[in-house]
């Protein structure tokens, strides 16, 4: 088990690297001057060439990349260009946001989904399942930017129920209603139409014919035997999507100005802002790793029999 993890820990920090070096490359191949941005349009040359040597940008590419990794090594992840702070501190003052509107929206989805996948598994042909794909079907088809604007003329234009944008936590759970719900019924979607394929599966192993066999009631067959086995490729895309709503959840930030990671990513890459920019990348991969992680973990626990793996 411990040499299981310890092999995945492994992998996490090298797709962290990975994304450090693309990250690292593709702003420097991205058209644009961090320079024009901090300077006034009335700068001299030689202010913008003593700016780009204070910053490090006259010197070759494997030189800055290199200077960046010792810093991010020893826990630096460099200082912005635009707001003139440690990354860090902007990062910690910009995540929380993100991990709000996201774990929310992710624990709703959890109670939704998986119920709706198990029902219309275990009902599959009947009016119940039909309805309930039918509408998996419809919400996996609608876009998220047409979503947010529904949700705003719907709940802000016509209703006036709601606020149309801002962020203030939970302090004021009333903004976050629509955040949570652009963010979250795609991913409520997939999960459960995950859930049914697995449980639809499930219930067709032979061990389940051998405990209808045995003489036990399907509320049995289905606690005992079908749901367990059928939630390992839940979980698994689960752990997929939940990661996928931390790393990109930059449209219904920038949609309901919600200040968190992703509309401070776009405003660093508009500001060419190379540190903010890498900074930000690495601090989303290691999300993502570290929740592919805990699924793993889940996993092994659930179906011991893949702890090698």
């Amino acid at each position: 088990m411990l040499r299981s993890i310890l092999k995945r820990v492994g992998y996490m920090l090298i797709v962290v690297w990975v994304v450090s070096v693309m990250a690292f490359v593709l702003m420097r191949c991205a058209p644009g001057d961090p320079t024009a941005t901090m300077l006034p349009d009335t700068a001299t040359e030689e202010q913008r060439a003593a700016l780009t040597a204070e910053l490090g940008l006259d010197q070759p590419y494997i030189i800055q990349y290199l200077r960046y990794m010792k810093g991010l090594l020893m826990g630096d992840l460099g200082h912005s260009t635009q707001y003139n702070q440690p990354c860090a501190t902007i990062i910690a003052q910009r995540l929380p946001a993100t991990l709000c509107v996201s774990l929310i929206s992710a624990v709703i989805v959890l109670f939704i989904s998986i119920p709706v996948g198990v029902i219309s598994g275990v009902t599959r042909g009947s009016m119940t399942d039909f309805a309930m794909m039918f509408l998996v079907v419809i919400l996996q088809s609608m876009a998220v930017v047409w979503v947010c604007v529904l949700l705003l003329l719907v709940f802000v234009v016509k209703l006036d129920w709601l606020p149309s944008m801002g962020y203030y936590g939970l302090a004021k759970p009333q903004y976050l209603i629509m955040p949570v719900i652009a963010m979250g019924y795609r991913m409520c979607a997939q999960v459960a139409r995950m859930g049914r394929s697995s449980m639809i599966d499930v219930l067709n192993e032979d061990y389940i014919t051998c405990a209808y066999a045995r003489g036990l009631s399907k509320w049995e067959v289905y606690s005992k035997y079908a749901l367990k086995n059928s939630l390992i490729p839940v979980i698994t895309i689960y752990g997929l999507q939940v990661a996928a709503m931390l790393a990109g959840a930059v449209i219904i930030e920038q949609i309901f100005t919600i200040p968190g990671i992703g509309t401070m990513l776009v405003s660093a890459v508009n500001n060419r802002d190379y540190p903010m920019v890498q900074s930000s990348l690495i601090v989303t991969a290691a999300m993502f790793s570290l929740v592919n992680l805990v699924v793993d973990i889940a996993i092994t626990f659930i179906d011991p029999r893949i702890k090698e793996v």
